[in-house]
């Protein structure tokens, strides 16, 4: 696929970039890669930035003991958000990317990248991408941090009696997580009414509301 083929509507943004496409053709060629293929990895210097024509690209953050979270995926028309970041800031690549099937990009150096920045439209683009995996982001992070936290809590304040003598963080340490999750939980459960908190001290208000959450927990 030549670069001066790109549908207009796969990246309408780029229309009015300086230097163009078209102008960049001798220079950034299309690249076939199979499926598999890792394009980033976590803590190397960005290589440019990716403009996916087909295929797919999976990005994920890696973990010590090789676990894997997917963050996001790019597919043609989408802008990848770990090359706009490490770009921008002139950083280490913050996750991997790895193609799932055979996929056709352009890499764009990242001067050329920078200088597209100075076109609204494309820099609107690139930071209305930015609004938008944040909000993905945050509800992955929700997700991930609360899954069946808040009926492990409920679950954990029942069977003391009225009340629980003990702070967040001694909560926190016998749940296994961290002290922000639980007060974060702790306040949504006083909002519902379901407990008072004090100093040191969580009273029950609605037991039987956390009863029939905490029963969800095996459900």
């Amino acid at each position: 696929m030549a670069v001066a083929m790109i549908p207009s509507e796969l990246y309408p943004a780029l229309s009015q970039v300086q230097p163009s496409l078209a102008e960049l053709s001798p220079m950034v060629a299309p690249m076939q890669v199979p499926a598999g293929t890792t394009l980033f990895r976590e803590q190397a210097p960005c290589q440019g930035f990716p403009l996916v024509l087909e295929g797919e690209i999976k990005v994920s953050r890696s973990s010590g003991d090789g676990r894997s979270l997917e963050l996001y995926r790019v597919v043609p028309g989408e802008l990848c958000l770990v090359s706009s970041a490490c770009l921008f800031r002139t950083q280490p690549m913050s996750a991997n990317g790895v193609t799932t099937k055979a996929s056709t990009l352009l890499l764009i150096p990242a001067n050329i990248f920078k200088r597209w920045l100075e076109t609204p439209a494309f820099r609107d683009e690139v930071l209305g991408l930015f609004a938008e995996r944040m909000a993905d982001l945050t509800r992955l992070i929700d997700a991930v941090a609360f899954h069946k936290l808040d009926r492990r809590l409920a679950a954990a304040l029942l069977g003391h009696g009225p009340q629980r003598a003990m702070t967040h963080q001694m909560l926190a340490n016998e749940l296994g997580t961290v002290r922000e999750i639980v007060t974060r939980l702790l306040r949504r459960f006083e909002r519902e009414g379901w407990v008072a908190l004090g100093r040191e001290q969580i009273q029950i208000i609605n037991g039987p509301a956390l009863r029939e959450l905490a029963a969800t927990l095996t459900a």
